[in-house]
């Protein structure tokens, strides 16, 4: 044979063989055995620590702090001095205050005597009703410039003692506003609010706003356990609960997400604000359960399509399902064969398998060599694996079939 012949040979061979393999169909579903697993349902989302409550600190004393004995992040108890302020105009105006008080006392006392002069005279009628009252109203006076005294007195004393900055709470200093040698105003007197001195927060308890997608907040509810990481600590988790889901949306490049409020024990404050988080909220969780694939999964809408691709009639499927649903505890089940779409008996399912409720999804599955259409009862979904509550045991195989959408 001339080699131009063979070669053209060898090429159709080549062909042809490439053209029967091009030609072979592909399978129209996969056999998966039903069988038990985890199902884990988890939503993620991420976000940054944040203190549940940050206190700004001022001072209710005007003037230059002489003494600021913390730093940033000292942990300091409820009453621990933050800050002092020069006290020399308090002082003053104490001072002040406690001679007014003096005078006033003093001048109490001389009209008590007065008044009781005038009462003596008046009884032996020395002294006229007028000069009798003028004695009364002198000592009623004097008793009133005392009350006023006294709470110049205390207010002088608070005004002193307000020289001395102390933590409201125990808590964390996060941050320093106004550092040794700075002329601070009291927002008593400062109609800008005053000066901030320093911003502190209780870091046993920390809180992360995660962002969830709209898709996940209808599985979420306050009290759901939460596991949270962080990049700082790869190999730790962190637990905490969701507190609330927020009630108002917030759109970021057409993605509709809600705020997600977490609150996470934070032991050691390790946990510092600002840091990025990774939020994930257990939704539920079931351990063994019989679970078939998602894309096994149909729905009595997408049903029909399903039949088609197994060469099966979808209005004789139709009305398989149908009879199901009227009459579950029907003792025999009728399966599909695929020969020109007729179902056929098989054996009579089980007591589980009877049980499946209507509107509960529906699989194809193998029984006896046969394709049974069934209708299960269907839980915990995560995004591979659906637990079946009832309708196919440990020795079924579904069909996940090739070209359909699943429900």
């Amino acid at each position: 044979m001339p080699r131009s012949r063979f070669l053209a040979a060898s090429a159709a061979l080549l062909l042809g063989v490439a053209a029967c393999r091009k030609a072979a169909p592909a399978p129209l579903y996969q056999k998966v055995p039903v069988q038990h697993r985890d199902i884990v349902v988890t939503a993620t989302a991420s976000g940054a620590i944040q203190p549940i409550l940050t206190l700004s600190v001022k001072s209710k004393a005007s003037g230059e702090i002489l003494e600021s004995p913390v730093q940033t992040g000292d942990e300091v108890k409820k009453g621990q001095l933050l800050a002092r302020i020069d006290p020399r105009i308090p002082s003053n105006n104490l001072t002040q205050a406690q001679a007014n008080l003096a005078v006033a006392k003093a001048q109490l006392d001389n009209a008590t005597a007065q008044l009781k002069r005038s009462e003596a005279l008046f009884q032996s009628q020395s002294i006229t009703q007028a000069g009798h009252d003028s004695a009364q109203l002198s000592s009623a006076t004097a008793r009133a410039a005392v009350v006023t005294a006294e709470a110049n007195l205390q207010t002088a004393r608070d005004a002193m003692s307000d020289t001395q900055v102390r933590a409201p709470n125990t808590g964390t200093v996060l941050e320093l506003d106004a550092v040794l040698g700075t002329v601070i105003s009291s927002p008593t007197n400062d109609v800008g609010g005053g000066t901030v001195i320093l911003k502190m927060a209780n870091l046993d308890t920390v809180q992360v706003s995660a962002l969830v997608d709209e898709t996940d907040v209808g599985k979420l509810q306050p009290g759901l356990p939460v596991t949270i990481t962080v990049d700082a600590y790869p190999n730790r988790t962190f637990t905490g609960t969701v507190l609330k889901i927020e009630p108002q949306a917030q759109v970021t490049q057409n993605v509709t997400m809600f705020p997600v409020e977490v609150n996470i024990l934070n032991p050691g404050h390790l946990l510092k604000p600002g840091m990025n988080t990774e939020v994930e909220i257990h939704v539920g969780s079931r351990q063994g359960v019989l679970a078939v694939p998602n894309a096994a999964l149909r729905t009595p809408r997408n049903v029909a399509s399903a039949a088609q691709v197994l060469g099966l009639d979808p209005k004789t499927v139709q009305q398989q399902l149908g009879q199901t649903a009227a009459a579950p505890t029907a003792s025999r089940d009728s399966v599909a064969s695929g020969d020109g779409g007729k179902l056929h008996a098989a054996e009579a399912p089980s007591a589980q398998q009877q049980s499946a409720a209507p509107g509960s999804d529906i699989v194809f599955t193998l029984r006896s060599g046969k394709i049974v259409v069934v209708s299960i009862g269907t839980g915990l979904t995560d995004q591979d694996y659906t637990e079946v509550t009832s309708g196919l045991t440990d020795r079924d195989t579904v069909l996940v079939l090739s070209g359909t959408t699943p429900r």
